[in-house]
């Protein structure tokens, strides 16, 4: 006797929910690796006295 056709839709969609599941997870150890690290320092802006944006810290001495 042949196989229903429902149960070969389940297999497949479960077959699809697994390859789904394994390509998000490689996706995020992906970004894990190549993470640059969100430390405090790298996310400092500044605004110096003209009004713009800078990523250095302003000279107190002027």
């Amino acid at each position: 006797m042949a196989k229903s056709q429902a149960t070969f839709m389940k297999k497949q969609l479960e077959k699809n929910k697994q390859a789904k599941k394994q390509d998000k997870e490689q996706r995020k150890q992906e970004r894990q690796q190549n993470a640059t690290g969100g430390n405090l320092e790298s996310m400092m802006a500044y605004v110096n006295e003209f009004g713009e944006i800078t990523s250095t810290p302003p000279d107190h001495k002027k």
